[in-house]
């Protein structure tokens, strides 16, 4: 399980759509300052049946510094970008959860 990345996403939108890659990366830079803008007049993007993206505040919280485990430090409160996923993707999440579920039984079962 590889990550996908930008230039995966250019050239996979190109091959399926016929369009030169150029012209598909210029479009993705569009998208992703549009997401940019939005995000930072705090507004919601809504892609139906795909999902949410939404700019929450994250409360303050007590951490540890791995380095230094008996000391706890105050990690502060920050903006972040929250996802909720849509119908169609929480489809394929409950799928992935029930065949991640059926590998762990599998695991078990070969570890006795």
């Amino acid at each position: 399980m590889g990550n996908l990345t930008r230039r995966d996403l250019v050239v996979k939108v190109a091959m399926k759509t016929g369009l030169p890659q150029q012209e598909v990366a210029k479009v993705f830079e569009e998208i992703l300052d549009v997401f940019m803008e939005v995000f930072k007049k705090r507004e919601t993007i809504e892609l139906r049946n795909f999902g949410v993206f939404e700019v929450t505040l994250r409360k303050a919280r007590i951490g540890r510094n791995p380095r230094n485990p008996e000391r706890d430090i105050l990690i502060p409160p920050r903006a972040v970008v929250r996802f909720k996923p849509g119908k169609e993707v929480k489809g394929i999440l409950n799928a992935i959860t029930k065949d991640l579920l059926k590998e762990e039984e599998l695991k078990k079962k070969k570890k006795t």
